[in-house]
């Protein structure tokens, strides 16, 4: 059976890329990260539609250790 998946591309801190990706992994069935580029930070997340607002949730959480020392977008 194949299933549909959402997929979200983000640009996090390279060194931070690792961690992600543990987290993502031991939340199962919640999501799988691909890199795309490792020195520019590049992810993509494929998940399924239904674990879009936990996923979301959960990278709120994370999103001040993914990129250190950089503000989020629209805050300086």
């Amino acid at each position: 059976m194949t299933r549909n998946c959402s997929k979200l591309r983000l640009q996090i801190a390279p060194e931070r890329i690792h961690f992600l990706k543990f987290i993502l992994e031991g939340y199962d069935g919640l999501a799988i990260m691909t890199t795309i580029d490792s020195q520019q930070g590049l992810v993509e997340i494929s998940f399924p539609p239904e674990q879009e607002q936990e996923l979301a949730l959960l990278l709120a959480e994370l999103r001040p250790g993914l990129n250190p020392g950089r503000p989020a977008p629209g805050e300086r």
